[in-house]
């Protein structure tokens, strides 16, 4: 049906139906005959031929290269193993004619692990740099020689560069298995492809070991010539260690954004200035945080750039947060979604519905972020974003969605989240990283993922349905039969016109086994950890708070239960964060014309937010420290001057609690003593004051300098 479909819309030409291949009704909804091409031909007379890669967003070409697979590839469709990227193969005179697809390697092949020569342990480190060619696949009917392997050459060519702006790292090595009674395994090798040995017949589940698979050919092709030196280095994680990585930065602009990938030096450096505009001015649109026409310009210039997309930029900030998070025991990266509206702006070109309604709600951008925390709740910085616009024609299709592979759902973004926290948790394995999620996040397969390896990071996550448990039983009436444990305090904040307050919640624990779902029966069980937090005397109209929690870290005591209760609080963090994002930042505001120029001025703002958030939880984590190690020299010291009226500076830098407190007074904060910590508000406002005091304080100290003379101007620094 999907072949019919481009050639109702003019994209090729199909020959008259002759045979049904398959009824392709999985994952449809419905019957959809595929027809074979018949077409004998030169690869020259075939046109150009093109790899086209599939994004999360494209639905139309997923499920032309779903049913392709269905109608065709002996395997399926899928499903494919951890990581993936697929292409499909596209010809000029007839249109789409094939696919492949990348996925997650085997987790132990001998012929393999002994071509590399890996340990055990060094395979645990590095077997992400390895990917499967999972599926590939020539429509049945299309003879042009040498078109498998001219494709197969195309795709892998581009691979690297495709893996690396997904995942964020680059593969080294691909693998891939033909099965020996069904194909010949030709192409690869005419793609130069090295055939390395054959399996035993023994497939991932094989641990019966009865060899029940057909035995398949092993082939490799290394993407880098040292591809054996770095899968057996001990670290082969892209994300590079702390000790690699330390160096004085000039500012915190240069810290946050000087490793960002942008291809061109003159990009570098305006990403640099931008950043400390914005900063300075977080409030201010465009025109006047740049300050000048010319530099306003460039900016504009800079969103429409190609090379400037939100992954580039943010690098070298992914960087720099896993730097912070080595420092650290334990880090909470908890994941939430937010969306951007732009309802006011709506001749700004590719914008999406982003409520319930395809036509006639608002309009804007989706955004799915990851942010780190301490423990005690300071935001050590993103380490994964992801941007997407809904398309109006996939509304009215939920009926549908269980006959929908995860990787096509948007629920995928919690997975993709997830991988890459593992990827900073092999660059800080010292470290425990504990992906957080709401009752979003309460998905099987991300359970399943977390528990797929030793080393993977943690998880932590609210529970959402009633899930079946070994034997006879659900989750909830599982646990009401448990003896509470204990009673643990924890903060509520306001919220929505209710007040903050303390909640005492009865606490119960026990260790669990989910059931996959009932279309899922394919999925392995899942050992986890129930933890019960309900409230029971709450005040008039409030329906009191009760949590159901899942996580694979052991709890055996009442202590491990009230901790991880504890660190589910964080979570509140990540919305403080979206709301300085779109309070403080004003990121709704922009006009930029087109939705990808968005997304390249949110990537700024997302760290100029993080940054204004970071220094009021800083404040209250580390407060006697000097104020030095966030402010620059002329920025305390015109702080100073401006607050207390006295133009000689304090021989000593204030400390970081008393200059943030200064800067949050230019807010509106009033430093009672009944008043708690500036928050992020009255910090934003401050901030945008300071930059015009500092610039202001700036032209008077030089030009006092010139009418004084220099031994008594000591005191102005």
């Amino acid at each position: 049906m999907a072949l019919r479909r481009l050639e109702e819309k003019g994209f090729l030409r199909l020959p008259a139906s002759s045979k049904k291949i398959g009824s392709g009704t999985k994952g449809t909804g419905g019957e959809r005959p595929a027809q074979t091409l018949s077409v004998e031909c030169d690869l020259r007379e075939l046109g150009k031929v093109e790899i086209v890669r599939i994004s999360g967003q494209e639905k139309a070409a997923s499920r032309i290269w779903r049913g392709m697979m269905e109608d065709y590839h002996y395997l399926g469709p899928g499903p494919l193993c951890g990581a993936q990227i697929r292409y499909l193969i596209k010809s000029k005179r007839h249109g789409y004619v094939g696919g492949l697809s990348f996925s997650g390697a085997a987790w132990r092949v001998r012929p393999r692990d002994e071509w590399i020569g890996w340990s055990d342990g060094v395979r645990e480190a590095n077997l992400h740099l390895v990917v499967a060619n999972s599926r590939f696949l020539i429509v049945p009917g299309l003879r042009v020689k040498n078109l498998a392997s001219h494709a197969l050459a195309l795709c892998v060519k581009r691979l690297c560069t495709d893996w690396t702006e997904h995942y964020g790292y680059a593969p080294v090595l691909i693998e891939t298995f033909v099965e020996s009674g069904r194909f010949a395994g030709t192409s690869y090798r005419a793609a130069n492809w090295l055939h390395i040995g054959k399996t035993s017949g023994r497939g991932r589940q094989d641990r019966a070991h009865k060899g029940a698979v057909p035995v398949k050919d092993i082939y490799i092709y290394q993407l880098m010539r040292d591809s054996r030196e770095r899968l057996c280095g001990t670290n082969g994680s892209s994300y590079k260690r702390i000790e690699d990585r330390e160096r004085i930065y000039a500012d915190w602009a240069e810290e946050e954004f000087g490793g960002a990938d942008l291809g061109d030096e003159r990009l570098q450096k305006r990403l640099l200035s931008m950043g400390r505009d914005l900063y300075a001015r977080p409030q201010a649109n465009i025109p006047q945080a740049c300050g000048t026409r010319a530099k306003t310009k460039a900016a504009y210039r800079f969103f429409k750039n190609r090379n400037t997309t939100m992954d580039r930029i943010l690098k070298g900030h992914y960087e720099a947060t896993t730097g912070r998070i080595a420092k650290e025991n334990v880090v909470l990266a908890v994941q939430d979604t937010t969306s951007f509206n732009y309802s006011n702006h709506p001749m700004t070109d590719g914008l999406g519905p982003i409520g319930s309604k395809a036509e006639g709600g608002p309009i804007g951008i989706i955004m799915h972020d990851t942010m780190a925390f301490t423990t005690e709740g300071t935001p050590l910085g993103l380490i994964d974003v992801q941007c997407w616009r809904r398309d109006g024609k996939e509304f009215g299709k939920k009926h549908n969605r269980h006959n929908v592979p995860i990787e096509e759902k948007e629920s995928v973004k919690w997975l993709v989240s997830y991988r890459k926290a593992a990827e900073v948790q092999k660059a800080c394995p010292d470290t425990m990283i504990v992906s957080v999620g709401d009752r979003e996040a309460d998905i099987y397969e991300l359970f399943q993922l977390a528990n797929s390896e030793k080393n993977n990071p943690k998880l932590l996550v609210r529970a959402n349905q009633d899930r079946p448990l070994t034997g006879d039983g659900r989750l909830w009436d599982a646990m009401s039969k448990k003896e509470v444990s204990g009673i643990q305090e924890v903060h509520v904040p306001r919220k929505q016109g209710r007040a903050g307050r303390i909640a005492r919640l009865f606490v119960k624990y026990s260790q669990v086994t989910l059931k996959p779902p009932t279309r899922k029966k394919n999925l392995p069980e899942v050992n986890v950890w129930a933890i019960q937090a309900k409230e029971e005397e709450t005040p008039e109209g409030d329906a009191g708070l009760e949590w159901m929690l899942l996580t694979n870290i052991p709890v055996v005591t009442f202590d491990n239960a009230a901790e991880k209760l504890k660190w589910y609080t964080r979570r509140w963090g990540i919305e403080i964060f979206h709301r300085t994002l779109k309070s403080g930042c004003k990121i709704e505001e922009r006009q930029l014309g087109n939705a990808d120029s968005i997304e390249s001025c949110l990537a700024i703002d997302l760290v100029v937010a993080w940054r204004i958030y970071h220094l009021a939880k800083l404040g209250r984590a580390i407060p006697d420290v000097p104020c030095t190690v966030y402010f620059a020299e002329e920025e305390w010291k015109a702080l100073n001057a401006f607050i207390t009226k006295n133009p000689i500076p304090p021989e000593k830098a204030p400390t970081l609690r008393e200059a943030i407190r200064m800067v949050a007074s230019l807010g509106g904060f009033l430093g009672r003593k009944s008043d708690k910590e500036p928050g992020t508000k009255s910090l934003w406002l401050g901030l945008q004051r300071l930059d015009d005091i500092t610039a202001t304080w700036k032209v008077m100290v030089s030009i006092l300098k010139e009418k004084t003379p220099v031994s008594s101007m000591t005191g102005y620094g």
